[in-house]
């Protein structure tokens, strides 16, 4: 399970409900972090070369990108380059236009996930006579790793980082929001008071898990050894983070 950071533990979480007895290697691109205000070629080159290296280390038998800005951007590639089946994480836009009641939906992720054409088909696909309202933010992303971090975060913080979506004209008419970052999930609470409990969230973790699920359905499962969670940046800032891999199964932190 690959992220540029932590917010992929939102997806680790669900699938741990469907395949408990799953092995998992979760990898973190901390020393990338954040991805969000980088280029689309530094996006597509990173994360291609970084997988091309995991997946020959590592030979893991499915490998999850658990990153809407690194799928939206690299999916393609690195489909074409790895010969390992991969899941990619794209934004909930289906499931959040069949629930607006307004019919105006938000869209919150990173600033380069929101110039994506990905997310251009999937409005003109599944928002047909549906107002979708898109707001690229990259400073919940650190908010969040702040948040797992067992750091306090203010409402304040999260509400300003965010409050763009709702400051576009039929902004107040927003409904459902889809969380188009894997680190949203994690600041939902926070979310739910800047925004209001009138707020329906949306966002891709459960259908990742299940689709993980259905690719490795019939297949065997046998840990070796703990499961694990490596990190490209500096170990010591990555162990700050042990509670919040303990929480999910995983017990040994390394260096990549």
């Amino acid at each position: 399970m690959f992220d540029s950071g932590v917010g992929g533990l939102t997806v680790l979480g669900e699938l741990r409900k469907l395949l408990p007895d799953a092995p998992v290697i979760y990898a973190a691109d901390m020393a990338g972090l954040p991805y969000g205000a980088k280029s689309e070629a530094e996006v597509a080159a990173r994360v291609a070369g970084l997988l091309g290296r995991m997946a020959e280390r590592y030979q893991p038998r499915l490998i999850c990108i658990a990153c809407n800005t690194a799928s939206t951007i690299a999916l393609g590639m690195v489909r074409d380059v790895l010969a390992t089946p991969i899941v990619g994480t794209v934004p909930a836009i289906k499931p959040a236009a069949a629930m607006t009641r307004t019919g105006v939906f938000g869209l919150l992720g990173t600033e380069a996930t929101m110039r994506q054409k990905y997310v251009d088909d999937l409005e003109h696909e599944f928002a047909v006579g549906k107002r979708l309202l898109r707001h690229g933010t990259n400073g919940l992303v650190p908010l969040a790793e702040a948040k797992l971090r067992g750091e306090s975060v203010r409402v304040e913080d999260v509400a300003e980082a965010a409050k763009g979506l709702v400051l576009q004209l039929h902004g107040r008419e927003i409904d459902t929001i889809v969380l188009a970052c894997t680190h949203f999930p994690l600041l939902e609470d926070e979310l739910r008071a800047a925004f209001g409990k009138e707020i329906a969230f949306v966002h891709g973790a459960e259908g990742i898990a299940r689709r993980i699920a259905s690719l490795t359905e019939g297949q065997t499962f046998a840990r070796t050894g703990p499961d694990r969670a490596v990190t490209t940046g500096e170990l010591a800032d990555f162990e700050r983070l042990a509670k919040a891999f303990e929480s999910h199964g995983i017990t040994r932190l390394e260096r990549f």
